[in-house]
């Protein structure tokens, strides 16, 4: 089958399988794997050679962590330390135990079954980050733990790499320790990083210079092809150079721009990636052997989630539910297992029918750990439920003039301002997330519901003068309106409103002081184009003042129809014909 026909088979596969995976609930990675089985040589057997693909494919991962890199400044690094290096090492070093004390209760050699474990214990950086990326789970608790234990896993593969051989039966002992191998390792690594942070700033000054968006791709693409490969003529892990590729230029102002030139690349290899591990996972095997594939992954998986689960909670980088899922999501084998794998069966240091069977069984670990952190999700989802949240007792001595409800970003620079201005104010917020952020740089805030009265009275609602309603989400904001309006008529309100039609609502409710949260900035950023554009600053205000003035009016005119969607369509089309002859008119006299 020629190049192109292969091409099409691949994307057709995908396109099938991958929306249908999505839908199902179950991820894109899950449909790549199984478009792999089914046009893979143990399936339709389509495609034959699955070999040839995975050498290509593998550059999906070597972008993913060039992309991952980019999100990780050096600083960010050190302030990680112990996650990475603390729950890192901790997993690999419990993992590596646990499951070669398996292996080798099952039978296996002690070399083998240190191999077994070391080969065992790195999960799947490429198959994760997707998977929490999709879900949009990156920067939560089982996130940033399962990221600082993905990225220790991926720079303890180098010296895995270069280890297995030794534990071969090919393995000379006599020439003792390569130190020239070890010191060139190190020359690379320490000359890559010189040379990155010499060249690769003023390469992608030129690139961007050019004007030619062909031309700053290619430099995208030649920065961490480069970088790639360099790391593997020195006998490391192409992933690494591409990761500090990515560091380097963490801190760049081209950072952005190179994460969306890789990014299409990044996607495209990563799926046949994975389709090119479902093409290699023999299910004939699966349907030989059953039993002990399925032993083998159970105890894979039930063994690295009985090791990560007490050490996420041991760090205290998770509560019981994010460490549950941190256990669940990295409980599978990794890309690098097949890479092992096959340096083992060159080296001769597993059986061949051994590492067929490893084969298989970290594939399947692969595609049920979709399934099994869905079931993760719900179960904690069930067990924190019913907690109700608990709110912070208020203080008997606030007597404050000013209320603020919801201390995100409106409300924060409210408080900043009556600080300076050294007048007290008590502010309620009801993310308990948020409230920890906002302590943590040394604001008060209290936790708490401001549509629920008895915290409205505790917080000295009945004294106070004024009440800043700060919240954007129209419902929750309305709903403190309403308690305010009803039992405290005498505060004055001065409300945020996400568009017209939330100030609409808090006009329904008399609320008189209004600010929609765009128009201000939106304005201040017309004017400027309007003076860059050669008006003077005379004419600009004077179109601003004019807008404002008139889109004023039409807010309260607009009031007594805006139940109704024509005649609201109606009157915007009116005043905007206004207003524009009344501009034009202007500009004539």
């Amino acid at each position: 089958m020629s190049l192109l026909a292969q091409t099409l088979v691949y994307l057709l596969a995908a396109v099938v399988c991958v929306p249908l995976s999505r839908r199902l609930g179950l991820g894109s990675v899950l449909g790549y794997l199984a478009a792999g089985i089914v046009i893979g040589p143990f399936g339709l057997a389509v495609v034959t050679d699955a070999e040839h693909i995975l050498h290509f494919a593998e550059l999906g991962v070597v972008f993913l962590l060039f992309i991952v890199g980019l999100e990780l400044q050096p600083s960010r690094l050190w302030v990680m330390r112990r996650m990475v290096f603390g729950l890192g090492t901790a997993q690999v070093v419990c993992s590596v135990v646990a499951i070669g004390l398996i292996a080798w209760v099952l039978g296996l050699s002690g070399n083998a079954a240190i191999v077994v474990g070391l080969v065992l214990a790195l999960s799947s950086t490429a198959f994760v980050l997707q998977m929490l990326a999709e879900k949009k789970q990156l920067a939560t608790h089982q996130g940033r733990a399962s990221f600082s234990i993905l990225l220790f896993q991926d720079l303890a593969a180098i010296p895995l790499i270069a280890v297995l051989p030794l534990l071969g039966q090919n393995a000379s002992f006599d020439e003792g320790i390569s130190f020239t191998r070890i010191g060139i390792m190190i020359g690379t690594i320490g000359g890559l990083i010189i040379g990155g942070r010499l060249l690769q700033k003023p390469i992608l000054q030129t690139a961007a210079r050019s004007g030619i968006p062909e031309i700053s791709t290619a430099t995208a693409l030649l920065i961490v092809i480069s970088s790639a490969l360099l790391m593997q003529f020195a006998g490391m892990s192409m992933v690494l150079g591409a990761f500090i590729a990515g560091m380097l230029l963490a801190d760049s102002e081209y950072r952005h721009q190179l994460e969306a030139d890789i990014a299409p690349f990044k996607g495209l290899l990563l799926g046949l990636f994975f389709i090119a591990v479902g093409m290699s996972v023999n299910i004939e095997l699966l349907l030989e052997i059953p039993g002990r594939i399925l032993l083998i992954v159970a105890l894979l998986m039930t063994a690295k989630v009985l090791v990560l689960f007490p050490l996420a909670r041991l760090f205290g980088m998770c509560d019981s539910g994010a460490a549950l899922k941190t256990a669940v999501v990295l409980s599978q084998g990794g890309e690098f297992a097949f890479v092992l794998l096959a340096i083992a069966r060159a080296e001769q240091v597993l059986a061949p029918g051994l590492i067929d069977e490893l084969v298989l069984a970290v594939a399947v670990s692969m595609m049920m750990t979709p399934l099994l952190y869905a079931l993760a999700e719900r179960l904690t989802q069930k067990k924190e439920t019913p907690e109700a949240p608990q709110y912070d007792e208020m203080p008997e001595d606030h007597q404050h003039e000013v209320l603020i409800a919801g201390f995100g970003r409106v409300g924060q620079i409210v408080g900043r301002l009556l600080r300076i201005m050294n007048k007290p104010f008590t502010a309620l917020e009801s993310d308990s997330l948020q409230v920890d952020v906002v302590r943590r740089y040394g604001s008060a805030v209290h936790y708490g519901d401001a549509s629920r009265l008895d915290l409205l009275r505790a917080a000295g609602a009945d004294h106070a003068k004024i009440f800043v309603l700060a919240i954007s989400d129209l419902e929750q904001s309305m709903r403190i309106a309403e308690a305010v309006t009803r039992h405290f008529p005498n505060l004055t309100i001065i409300a945020r409103a996400r568009n017209r039609r939330h100030a609409h609502k808090l006009m329904d409710l008399g609320v008189k002081h209004i600010f929609r949260e765009t128009l201000l900035s939106s304005l201040a950023m017309t004017e400027l184009v309007l003076t860059s554009l050669g008006y003077s600053d005379e004419q600009a205000k004077h179109v601003i003042g004019t807008f404002c003035e008139r889109d004023s009016r039409l807010l309260i005119e607009q009031h007594a129809i805006h139940d109704s969607e024509e005649k609201l369509i109606q009157s915007a089309r009116d005043s905007a014909d206004e207003l524009e002859s009344l501009l034009r008119g202007d500009a004539n006299a």
